[in-house]
């Protein structure tokens, strides 16, 4: 007689608990999916118990499926929106019109981000003509030390350097930067040139460029980057255009701050726009 197979351990989490494990997982890798067998694994879970608790996910706008796999869903992000990057929304509105601009001279898929805590979070992103392996999407985040992003604004912001540093550092490929002095080295580098590179650190086959945003003391209000694939793109021979875009935003940043915050506080009634379709699309136009 066969005999009986070894039962599993009884997993009394609750269902939240379990739906919260397996966000976590997802999280890991925002804006790739991941397979039901792999997310059960990470969530030590059964792969029965995680493809039903996804569904629930999913039919709540928490998860979306793309083919057999999943990611984090847009429902998601609006949650969020009031946790991250607080005034976020204001500087995507204000840097939208530069961002059109940067597009509009190299024709590659160009992004908006801004640092949160050890991630940067994408603002915006335009497509390019031109298909590429970027996993950003807009609302989501990726490790600042592993991005062309992350890493022109941790070189201006010393505290937020000082404080990723302390943090362990993961490594995504052979290239990423993986300890404290590495990215001390690369901030430095990064402060003498004014643009940052991403040669393939947090993805294969993934080259970017990116040049800070700052405000009249300095300090990095946002970063503007071009992405493109490994061998197509010449992120060195498009450093320039950034350089030049995320200079002219510079230089233009302390007013139209400025004028946004004056509107704000004579209009101080539902006057004052906030974010939505008919901004966007205002804010796309060239200046």
């Amino acid at each position: 007689m066969t005999a009986p197979l070894a039962a599993l351990p009884r997993d009394d989490r609750a269902a939240v608990d379990k739906a919260i494990s397996l966000l976590i997982a997802l999280g890991e890798r925002t804006s790739s999916g991941v397979g039901v067998s792999e997310l059960a694994r990470r969530a030590q879970l059964s792969k029965s118990t995680a493809h039903r608790v996804l569904g629930m996910l999913e039919r709540n706008g928490v998860v979306e499926r793309i083919g057999t796999d999943y990611r984090l869903g847009e429902r998601l992000h609006h949650l969020g929106r009031a946790v991250y990057a607080p005034g976020s929304e204001a500087v995507r509105d204000l840097l939208l019109p530069y961002l059109a601009d940067l597009y509009e001279a190299t024709r590659e898929t160009v992004h908006l981000s801004v640092l949160h805590d050890a991630h940067v979070v994408y603002l915006a992103k335009l497509y390019g003509h031109r298909s590429a392996p970027v996993p950003s999407r807009i609302g989501g985040r990726l490790p600042a030390h592993a991005t062309a992003v992350g890493k022109v604004l941790l070189a201006y912001d010393s505290r937020a350097a000082e404080q990723v540093a302390t943090e362990t550092l993961a490594r995504f490929t052979p290239h990423t930067i993986s300890t404290p002095d590495e990215l001390a080295a690369e901030l430095d580098r990064i402060r003498c040139t004014g643009v940052a590179f991403d040669d393939e650190e947090y993805q294969p086959g993934l080259v970017c460029v990116a040049a800070p945003v700052q405000d009249r003391g300095g300090l990095p209000v946002a970063a503007l980057s071009i992405a493109g694939q490994t061998g197509r793109t010449d992120t060195r021979r498009l450093s320039a255009e950034v350089r030049r875009v995320a200079a002219e935003a510079s230089r233009a940043w302390p007013m139209r701050a400025g004028r946004r915050q004056s509107s704000c506080r004579v209009e101080a009634q539902p006057s004052c726009p906030g974010p939505g379709p008919g901004r966007d699309a205002e804010h796309m136009g060239r200046r």
